[in-house]
């Protein structure tokens, strides 16, 4: 079965919209790897400043091999910007926009979907 990552992320009120922004202009190299099944970035509602990441692989080596080609490339350049989107082009790289970042791992062991039908 899949590994579900959920990348944590500390983002302060006033980094919102820039990491959000970030993620919605970044390159989709995620989407096109192999192995990669589901993406949710999912903002927090009330009473914290923690982002969540989401995303679902076949396997921990589909993972290891985003990790090590296209994430590795989209992040190159210094920061700890780790499960951001790729910063706006050309020059020095920006600051990120979380202040702090956890990575969770998981694997499936039961899922559902809704009935067809």
């Amino acid at each position: 079965m899949s590994v579900v990552k959920i990348n944590v992320l500390t983002v302060p009120d006033e980094q919102r919209e820039v990491l959000e922004k970030r993620f919605a202009a970044r390159a989709g190299s995620v989407e096109n790897s192999d192995g990669f099944e589901w993406f949710e970035l999912l903002r927090p509602v009330e009473g914290t400043d923690t982002y969540l990441v989401y995303t679902r692989w076949r396997d921990e080596a589909a993972f290891q091999a985003w990790m090590e080609g296209p994430m590795k490339a989209a992040h190159q350049g210094g920061g700890s910007g780790k499960g951001e989107g790729p910063g706006e082009g050309g020059g020095e790289r920006p600051k990120p926009a979380a202040s702090g970042s956890t990575l969770w791992s998981f694997e499936v062991v039961q899922q559902a979907a809704p009935k067809q039908g």
